[in-house]
């Protein structure tokens, strides 16, 4: 799987993008990531919108150079 780098945090906001390829793009980051978490700021429950906020920290070591 290719890592997930900084300059790969811009592409999470092509729009329009499908569920499934967000979806894609934000597993890679979580799973790049030294921690994470969710907060959900916002739920409408009249018209189903809703805004999540996350937040990590990015882990940007190289696994090809040995820890």
């Amino acid at each position: 799987m290719p890592r997930f780098r900084l300059q790969d945090l811009t592409t999470l906001e092509s729009s329009p993008t499908s569920p499934a390829t967000l979806r894609a793009k934000i597993g890679d980051l979580i799973i790049h990531s030294m921690n994470a978490a969710a907060q959900v700021e916002m739920v409408d429950r009249e018209t189903g919108e809703y805004r999540v906020v996350l937040q990590g920290t990015l882990d940007l070591e190289d696994p090809t150079v040995g820890r």
